[in-house]
């Protein structure tokens, strides 16, 4: 008679099904252990994604209004809609509108001589403009974005 020797396949599942047994709570530690850092990315990336997404639509907003600055005939009225106008087609609200000369004195537009540089800022605070209830990384940050564009001559 000859004598059978069980599988190494089977004496593998064997010496597997204990230690799996054993590991049924282990998933759950891992989840809690991994969950929050996972979270935590998230809410970051989203944050972050949504400053620079502002970032680039007040600088675009600064950009036109210099732009409407340059002109000949524009009023601080004018800029100051133009530049709204487009802050409130991005959904931002809460923004502030300077128009200054090269030393940051006040300066109107309308007043202005040809080839005079035009510095038009505009500064939004992040918390005005956040998605998230709380904001954990730029909490009372300050953005701000300037343009500078020469006054055009009307010939």
């Amino acid at each position: 008679m000859a004598t059978t020797f069980p599988s190494a396949a089977c004496r593998f599942y064997k010496v597997c099904g204990h230690f799996r047994i054993r590991r049924r709570g282990a998933s759950v530690v891992e989840f809690a252990i991994v969950a929050p850092v996972f979270i935590l990315l998230v809410l970051g990336m989203i944050e972050y994604g949504r400053m620079i997404m502002v970032q680039q639509v007040i600088t675009n907003a600064s950009r036109e209004g210099a732009r409407q600055a340059a002109l000949d005939g524009s009023t601080t009225t004018s800029v100051n809609s133009t530049v709204n106008t487009y802050l409130s087609n991005g959904s931002i609200s809460g923004a502030s509108v300077a128009i200054v000369d090269q030393n940051d004195a006040t300066l109107n537009p309308a007043t202005a001589t040809a080839g005079t540089a035009i510095k038009v800022k505009v500064t939004v605070n992040y918390d005005s403009v956040k998605w998230l209830p709380v904001p954990m990384f730029l909490a009372g940050k300050q953005m701000q974005s300037v343009t500078t564009m020469r006054k055009e001559a009307s010939n």
